[in-house]
């Protein structure tokens, strides 16, 4: 048999390492996901063997730079960063400064050993050898993990980092992996410039895209935890939990989707329990806080000095808990007394329970606040044009309340005052970067 050409082993070197990556991205797609625990250790071995095929042939690899990229793509192929790795691919792209994939590569080796300016130096430096999705989509990913003392910087990153994956995806709509990266390039943005509807939806919108392009895009844990707490953010909690639970299914040793989880669970257990008691005021003493709320206590919200959504100012007709409707109740205020208030571990959203002269309780949940900002029991609380949400999350227990979601403490009207704009803040999140 005639020996093999150069040309030939190189082909054959990239397709044994292709399908080392291929048996890592559709893992589930040969086994159950009941198996996910055994997927890490998998993989090594995997891994292993092909190193052990890749070294058979080092005498045979006459141009040196593409063997190193292999071995280098290689070791770099788990969640861990690797020494040997990074020194493989180091050499590759020295021996040949035009290669594309080394440069990809020794970035994702830079990015999981945490010199994120590094990272950002080989994806920046293999786009201008040659514009590539990969590039583009690592880069996004790098400009949002840059440290930045300053707030127009910050925004400066978050607005290149979603047009770089918007290019990505462009370049190919079909890669699963570019469209999960602008759902998280938009679900940073949606953090960064005010929460607005339309790049929440532009995130979701994005994820799904992920998932409907590849099955690797839908068993990628991140996706899954990141939509989770976008959803968790705008109280959609049943699609938050299941979030959380697919997350954690798909990668059980990754502690973050339970933890989620359980402090979801923990916070409704909590928050229901209250709303069922009122916070546990004693009658007489909230039949007292009750018995002295006045229409004084209404404050800008009862004397027409309100500015409503259409920019004019209103006076709101005061109404009842329990007359509120779902959505946005326009041209209404509602009154009542703080009887408990909660936080959750991210401190956002400021919950508290409301109970108006009719004895009605529900929860508000208050966005956008500084972190000593608060109300405290028996503050008298005007919430204008409420916008309620009738809850009904179903898990081995059922969670079913009523809520008013307040974008800004800016809204409320505390003891008969409106609130100064030293009490709102721009909220944060804390989403995955554990793939990324």
């Amino acid at each position: 048999m005639a020996a093999e050409s150069e040309a030939e082993v190189t082909r054959r070197l990239q397709e044994l390492v292709a399908g080392l990556y291929r048996f890592r991205d559709t893992y589930f797609e040969t086994h159950s996901v009941e198996q996910a625990a055994r997927k890490p250790r998998d993989v090594v071995e995997e891994m292993e063997r092909t190193l052990r095929e890749l070294e058979g042939a080092e005498g045979c690899a006459k141009h040196r730079a593409p063997y190193l990229m292999l071995k280098g793509k290689t070791l770099n192929v788990t969640a861990d960063y690797s020494p040997q790795a990074e020194e493989a691919l180091s050499r590759a792209v020295k021996l040949d400064p035009e290669l594309v994939e080394g440069w990809n590569q020794l970035g994702e080796v830079y990015w999981k050993k945490g010199d994120v300016g590094a990272a950002r130096t080989c994806f920046s430096g293999a786009l201008n050898h040659c514009r590539n999705k990969v590039s583009l989509r690592n880069l996004s990913m790098v400009l949002r993990q840059l440290p930045c003392q300053d707030p127009e910087e910050r925004a400066r990153n978050v607005a290149d980092s979603v047009a770089h994956a918007k290019e990505a995806v462009q370049m190919d709509v079909q890669d699963g992996a570019s469209w999960y990266i602008l759902g998280n390039a938009f679900l940073s943005l949606f953090f960064n410039s005010g929460q607005s509807p339309r790049i929440s939806q532009q995130a979701l919108s994005a994820y799904a895209r992920a998932e409907k392009a590849d099955c690797t895009a839908a068993c990628n844990p991140d996706l899954h935890l990141n939509r989770a707490t976008l959803y968790k953010y705008e109280e959609s909690y049943q699609e938050a939990l299941e979030g959380f639970s697919r997350a954690k299914l798909l990668d059980p040793a990754w502690p973050e989707p339970k933890l989620r989880e359980q402090q979801l669970l923990d916070f409704l257990e909590r928050l229901t329990g209250h709303l069922d008691n009122k916070g546990k005021v004693k009658a007489k003493k909230l039949q007292s806080m009750l018995g002295s709320l006045r229409p004084s206590l209404l404050g800008p919200c009862g004397d027409g000095r309100y500015q409503g959504t259409s920019g004019q100012k209103v006076t709101l007709e005061q109404r009842p808990l329990s007359a509120l409707k779902p959505g946005v109740n326009t041209g209404v205020v509602v009154l009542g007394r703080v009887v408990f208030s909660l936080t959750t571990e991210e401190k956002v959203p400021f919950t508290f329970g409301l109970v108006d002269s009719e004895g009605c309780c529900l929860a508000v949940m208050v966005y956008n606040m500084v972190e000593s900002w608060g109300v405290l029991i028996g503050d008298s609380v005007a919430v204008p044009e409420p916008q309620l949400k009738q809850q009904e999350i179903r898990r081995e227990k059922t969670f079913s309340f009523r809520s008013l979601r307040v974008e800004s403490p800016l809204l409320l009207v505390v003891n008969g005052k409106a609130q100064g704009p030293g009490c709102q803040a721009s909220a944060t999140v804390v989403y995955s970067p554990q793939s990324e």
